[in-house]
């Protein structure tokens, strides 16, 4: 498989409150087995801030931290759709939940089992 073009996409929770764009290649998408990932069930791409831009409805994120408190998952205070999280290893990543972008489609892109469950 080659290279992805670096693209933009549009993201938003269930109901629209939260609107956000980011911009990336897909190198890969990742899945983890911590005990909020497997619960959510969230396919995630990871984007470094600097690829982040939130476009509207920061008033209606809500934030949860557990464990370390380190990782910032955020949700949408009015539908409860979780469209991305601050990493803990890597802070000055997003974790975005591919499943709240629009018009996009995750197939033939790999797909890491990261072990989250085994993180101290």
């Amino acid at each position: 498989m080659g290279a992805r073009p670096l693209q933009k996409y549009i993201g938003s929770c269930h109901c629209g409150a939260v609107r956000f764009e980011i911009e990336t290649d897909f190198p890969e998408l990742t899945t983890c087995d911590c005990s909020i990932c497997r619960r959510k069930n969230a396919l995630m791409v990871k984007v470094h801030e600097s690829k982040f831009r939130l476009l509207g409805g920061e008033e209606h994120l809500t934030e949860y931290r557990f464990h370390t408190k380190t990782a910032r998952h955020f949700f949408c205070k009015v539908c409860g759709i979780y469209p991305f999280h601050r990493k803990r290893v890597t802070p000055e990543h997003f974790g975005i939940n591919v499943y709240c972008l629009h018009d996009f489609d995750p197939q033939g892109i790999p797909v890491r089992q990261a072990a989250g469950a085994a993180m101290p």
